[in-house]
């Protein structure tokens, strides 16, 4: 298994993320959120995409999702 791709908030574009997630990289983001600094692990399993956070495991059914959900959450560069 490929090392994951790690980063902060804001380090990587969505598309960074996305081709990494697609390639089968899990990519580990550290992100502000519940009062602290936590790590959230995106990946995808070739069915579905996953959005692991310390309370919650999100799933989404295809690309979009996930690139909504990364951009909704502030995980990615905005360009």
């Amino acid at each position: 298994m490929p090392e994951p791709l790690r980063a902060k908030s804001g380090e990587l574009t969505v598309e960074e993320i996305i081709d990494a997630v697609r390639e089968g990289r899990r990519v580990v983001v550290e992100a502000e959120m519940l009062g602290g600094v936590h790590e959230v692990s995106l990946r995808h399993d070739g069915t579905t995409y996953y959005c692991d956070t310390p309370t919650t495991l999100h799933k989404h059914a295809d690309e979009e999702g996930m690139r909504d959900c990364i951009v909704k959450m502030g995980y990615a560069r905005s360009d």
